[in-house]
């Protein structure tokens, strides 16, 4: 399942692909970008969990370079998603874009390859989220079709 990103003359600039071990480094490189919050082990720890399922995988876009990834995207299954009304679902998990390559079709092209894997499966919806602050994320998920379903603050306390 490889789609091609080219550039203005026609050459491969990205190809997006399923996650292979030798990507792992960099998949942790955008992981921190992502979620700054948790710490490179914690990421290691969640990559290798997310590998372990059989119910989730990774896209990567990487670079005709070959020297370094562009973005990735996880994608798994939850047993239901708000708004919703299959069940289970596909989730985007985490989606990440390295800024130089933003806004000429790697994120579409990782998701369109997620909305992929989602069908082989015979899924009929896929589910997302984001941060009620990043705006960016909001324009992307509309841009790709997504609908807004809901709006949530969600709280903890520790006992």
């Amino acid at each position: 399942m490889n789609s091609h990103i080219r550039s203005s003359s026609g050459e491969k600039r990205i190809a997006i692909r399923q996650y292979e071990p030798a990507d792992e480094g960099e998949w942790l490189r955008m992981r921190c970008a992502l979620w700054p919050e948790e710490t490179p082990a914690e990421h290691r720890q969640g990559m290798q969990g997310w590998l372990a399922r059989d119910d989730t995988t990774v896209f990567v876009a990487a670079r005709a370079s070959g020297a370094h990834l562009a973005g990735f995207a996880e994608i798994g299954t939850r047993p239901y998603a708000d708004g919703c009304d299959s069940c289970p679902v596909a989730y985007l998990e985490g989606w990440y874009v390295d800024a130089d390559v933003r806004r000429i079709g790697v994120g579409a092209a990782l998701v369109d390859a997620c909305e992929k894997w989602a069908r082989g499966r015979g899924l009929s919806e896929f589910a997302s989220d984001a941060l009620l602050d990043s705006e960016q994320s909001h324009r992307a998920h509309v841009a790709l079709g997504f609908v807004e379903v809901e709006r949530a603050v969600r709280y903890r306390k520790a006992l």
